[in-house]
């Protein structure tokens, strides 16, 4: 009896050193050092400043970036082949725009200040170097061109904005000064009308045309031939009249204080 207990006894204190040893054995648990967030919180930049990972600055969205430039170069592109195309159905989209253009931008002043500092830009206007040559050697003249010499038939006191002018039958009507064509149409009582927008912010009218040779947003040197006078409805069959007008700051001026006619 007391040999089987001590056999017992082994046996239990084998089992018992078998379970430790497999214990001891375990490989002990692995400890979680805490990382950047969870040492510094949640919104930790590192130093580096590339708290966005790949795209950089948290701020900064690469996606929205391109977009936007994307989105740029389609509105801009746009706008210039609704200028480049004169079909009737673009009119409406065309005048609003150069409403807002005219009402917030004097573009004619600003081109004429870009080109006496940069030169000519490059712009979807189909400018040749003869037209550059010409543009630079009117700019330095300081008196204006006449647009059709001619008798005055209706001075400025008749109607306070503008004279009628007569001159020889299809005579070619010019502008007095380089600008951009702001307007191409039929104005009441003005008939065939063309009105050029100048670097001073000046406005040129020449009405009662005949025949209109330029178009809407063109931009025409000094002496350009904008259109020829109507023929006159008196009994002298060659003769023709233009009307003529200039603005200044919204207001009316009488051209004949400007310019000589006779």
């Amino acid at each position: 009896m007391a040999r089987s207990s001590a056999e017992k006894i082994r046996r239990r204190i084998a089992k018992r050193n078998r379970e430790q040893g497999s214990t001891a054995k375990t490989p002990e648990r692995q400890i979680a050092w805490p990382g950047d967030e969870e040492k510094y919180g949640y919104n930790y930049i590192s130093p580096s400043g590339n708290g966005g990972g790949d795209d950089g600055h948290p701020l900064f969205k690469k996606e929205v970036f391109f977009f936007k430039i994307l989105a740029s170069v389609l509105l801009f592109l746009t706008v210039a082949i609704l200028f480049r195309n004169h079909t009737v159905t673009f009119e409406p989209v065309r005048d609003f725009i150069v409403k807002q253009m005219d009402t917030d931008f004097k573009f004619a002043t600003v081109s004429n200040w870009y080109e006496d500092k940069f030169g000519k830009p490059l712009a979807l206007l189909p400018f040749s170097e003869d037209d550059q040559a010409g543009k630079k050697s009117v700019v330095k003249e300081t008196n204006f061109s006449v647009p059709a010499m001619g008798k005055i038939l209706e001075n400025f006191e008749k109607n306070g904005q503008g004279i009628m002018i007569e001159t020889g039958k299809g005579a070619a009507v010019q502008s007095i000064d380089d600008g951009f064509v702001t307007f191409v149409g039929v104005k009441d009582g003005l008939e065939k009308t063309v009105i050029i927008q100048h670097p001073d912010n000046s406005e040129t009218w020449y009405g009662n045309l005949e025949e209109i040779k330029v178009n809407k947003y063109d931009h025409i040197n000094k002496r350009a031939v904008v259109g020829t006078v109507s023929p006159s409805t008196g009994e002298d069959k060659t003769k023709g009249k233009y009307y003529f007008a200039i603005k200044k700051d919204d207001d009316f001026i009488d051209p004949i204080q400007v310019i000589r006619f006779e």
